[in-house]
């Protein structure tokens, strides 16, 4: 039990550290929005008849980055354009979400670690870290140590930080005037990135360069080679991808549901239409969202650590080797 009270601690106090180098690389210029891809709002949404924004135009807006901070219609403001050596790293919308949303996630450890630093070994967390201590647990469980096993401790800070970080970013994307970063398929991309190349380095470090190399012959005979590598290597391409779009995918289609349900009642100018159908559906789609919000960190989470638990255990293939 006191080992479980130190790795617990150890877990909390780390956690939060790793959101920090995690930050400087999605600030990068993989983040930042392709040049003309989002313009002012002013500027970027198509007029229809009578200077009037049309539905799609205002959907779409509300879906993609912009270099503009809109909170109609009290004010907007543009953020600060950077170009360094032909490399656009400006700051965009969802760029200041995520820095909001690493920001509260140093807030919001560093208090949890000061509370288990200064709590006895008996005293039972209350409050926030009580909740912050469920879920770190039930990521350390049920996710972590269920799909990596052995070493899963190693991996728990990353596993812990893409949980909540894109928890928060997809719960930041609900609050008035938010946006979804997660909903860029840019921050999806990079978060991918992270969890493939951790997940080759478990590989290296489990089997050696000479395992990891068999593994990309499925442990087939030398004779099959030129099928089964090909086929290997995509296979370690197609994991990321899957995380990438799904994640995405999901984030992006819920916001346009809500948007285009709220539309419907304009389009047909009718209060009924409204009363009965717009708002009561915009209510339900919200609240499913505030659910897939939750759903989608676990899943990106839960996938990352079974990508790392296969990559670090090919026991199969290496029969499969020494057979032939």
């Amino acid at each position: 039990m006191k080992r479980l009270d130190v790795l617990r601690n150890r877990v909390l106090s780390r956690a939060f550290v790793f959101v920090l180098p995690m930050l400087l690389c999605l600030g990068g210029p993989a983040f930042a929005a392709e040049e003309g891809a989002a313009a002012p709002h002013g500027e970027a949404a198509a007029h229809g008849e009578g200077g009037h924004e049309k539905p799609g135009d205002v959907i779409m807006h509300h879906i993609l980055d912009s270099d503009v901070m809109a909170f109609e219609p009290f004010a907007e403001f543009e953020l600060p354009k950077i170009v360094i050596g032909g490399f656009d790293i400006s700051i965009t919308r969802h760029v200041v979400f995520m820095w909001l949303a690493a920001l509260i996630l140093l807030l919001v450890f560093g208090y949890v670690g000061s509370r288990y630093k200064s709590m006895s070994n008996r005293q039972a967390p209350t409050g926030l870290a009580n909740a912050m201590e469920s879920l770190v647990e039930f990521i350390r469980l049920d996710v972590a140590k269920s799909n990596i096993g052995e070493g899963y401790e190693k991996h728990m800070p990353y596993l812990l930080t893409v949980f909540f970080f894109i928890l928060l970013l997809n719960l930041l994307g609900l609050v008035p005037y938010g946006a979804t970063a997660t909903g860029n398929i840019n921050v999806t991309l990079t978060l991918a990135v992270f969890t493939f190349l951790i997940t080759q380095v478990a590989a290296l470090k489990a089997h050696g360069v000479k395992g990891y190399l068999a593994h990309l012959t499925a442990g087939t005979h030398w004779s099959l080679w030129i099928i089964m590598i090909p086929i290997e290597v995509i296979g370690l391409f197609t994991k990321p991808f899957a995380l990438t779009v799904r994640l995405f995918a999901n984030m992006t289609a819920g916001h346009i549901i809500i948007l285009s349900l709220v539309f419907i009642s304009f389009i047909l100018k009718s209060y009924i239409v409204a009363m009965f159908v717009s708002v009561p559906f915009s209510i339900f789609i919200y609240l499913l969202e505030i659910f897939v919000s939750f759903l989608q960190a676990f899943i990106f989470t839960m996938l990352s650590a079974l990508f790392i638990g296969l990559a670090a255990a090919h026991e199969g293939h290496e029969e499969g080797e020494a057979a032939h």
